[in-house]
């Protein structure tokens, strides 16, 4: 039965609390780490920290400014570390200031169409790469290592554990985003072993792109399970990489279901290792990114990897049908899904994913040829703070990411509504 909190929906799912994250209510990517949440602004320029020892009364506790014109929008937790992108913030620039031209195009052919250099002097206005933290104490995280790049910086990270952490990086003479091997092992000298791009995208090496007018092929970013890196190219689709050698990525397979599909491939979350009844399939979302469906509806598919160098698509989730979210402005479609990460919850049965103005659903996967929906939980559209700096975005919820914990609280952030702490009552 769908019930209403105010302008909420909500099925399965109970409002545990909420917080404006001390003012600063924008998040995208947040992990849950001993009791505290680590949350990544995409327009206050820094990541806070959350004291949710108490899920009834999140704290805020601390905020770590972005240096210059940086965002810090993606972040990664694991035992006593923190490893936080550094990256010039794309919507402070005025090349970027309409969602076009940050979504339907590379970066290169963004800064060709501006005809200028939006970003000044890296160092100085701003720093690119990737900074590592200790939390040892986790509500005072301090920096003890950085990742330079001769670039624009990172866009999202892979860290589980272990030597290497995976980056998506903007390199200098690539158009947009690539794969990058880094060694962590000591981190306080993180450093680059290698890194993989598609065909096309070296353009410091004489290669013309070979997509189409109107797409941006870019590393979003990859999960890496059993040696392989499951990579999200965005409208270049998926790849499966063999990283056993991280400094030789090996390409096994490479998938792109756009066109005649709208593209966005955002998220590759294998079902293959660490999950109870681990089952050979990744579940790989496609981000919805117009307004009103313009960019069609977008799919989570369900993707066979028995053989890896042979991917096959075998279905996809049901999309949201309780009110027409096409028709109700911003962003409808998937964007995050919980990564199933160490420390985390962990299924191969039951998937969490964010759909922007359609909130936090969660999907039964037992049966992966037939995914179905068991719960959901749609913020209310009557944001109290906004703070998004894009002209004439539509005021409506956009649920940005989704972390279940080992008791099954599930941490939603927005880009504007704030925290959202819910249990699934299904």
């Amino acid at each position: 039965m769908t019930t209403t909190s105010g302008r909420a929906l909500s099925w399965n799912v109970k409002l545990v609390s909420h917080s404006d994250q001390g003012g600063r209510p924008d998040g995208v990517q947040i992990m849950v780490h001993r009791g505290y949440a680590y949350i990544a602004h995409i327009f206050s320029n820094g990541f806070s920290v959350i004291d949710v020892r108490d899920a009834r009364h999140p704290k805020p506790v601390n905020f770590v400014p972005a240096f210059g014109k940086n965002w810090n929008i993606h972040l990664q937790t694991h035992d006593d570390l923190l490893l936080v992108i550094d990256e010039f913030n794309f919507y402070a620039a005025e090349a970027f200031a309409q969602e076009e031209s940050y979504y339907t195009q590379s970066v290169a052919d963004s800064i060709k169409k501006a005809g200028y250099d939006p970003f000044g002097k890296r160092g100085v206005d701003y720093s690119a790469g990737f900074r590592i933290y200790d939390i040892s104490r986790p509500d005072q995280p301090r920096q003890i290592g950085q990742l330079s790049i001769e670039g624009l910086g990172c866009h999202r990270l892979w860290y589980a554990g272990g030597k290497y952490a995976y980056a998506s990086a903007l390199l200098d003479g690539y158009t947009d985003h690539v794969f990058m091997a880094v060694d962590v092992s000591d981190p306080t000298q993180p450093h680059e072993v290698g890194r993989w791009h598609l065909p096309g995208m070296w353009a410091a090496g004489g290669e013309e792109p070979t997509w189409g007018k109107g797409d941006r092929v870019a590393l979003h970013h990859a999960i890496v399970a059993d040696g392989i890196a499951y990579g999200s190219w965005r409208d270049g689709g998926l790849t499966l990489l063999d990283v056993g050698d991280p400094s030789r990525p090996k390409l096994l397979a490479h998938r792109n279901w756009h066109p005649p599909f709208g593209g966005g491939t955002h998220t590759a979350v294998p079902l293959t290792e660490r999950v109870p009844n681990p089952k050979p399939y990744v579940i790989v979302a496609d981000e919805a990114i117009a307004d009103n469906c313009a960019d069609q509806v977008k799919y989570i598919w369900v993707v066979d990897v028995r053989e890896k160098t042979n991917p096959v698509t075998v279905s996809t989730f049901p999309t949201p049908t309780e009110q027409d979210y096409c028709g109700l402005g911003g962003h409808f479609g998937p964007h995050n899904i919980h990564e199933n990460r160490p420390g985390a919850f962990q299924s191969s049965d039951l998937m969490f994913a964010t759909y922007q103005n359609a909130g936090v659903r969660i999907f039964d996967t037992s049966n992966p040829l037939r995914p179905t929906e068991v719960g959901y939980y749609v913020p209310s559209g009557d944001i109290e703070t906004w703070v998004d700096t894009r002209p004439d975005r539509p005021r409506v919820a956009h649920s940005a990411d989704v972390y279940v914990d080992r008791e099954g609280l599930m941490y939603v952030t927005d880009f504007n509504a704030g925290l959202h702490i819910l249990e699934y009552t299904g």
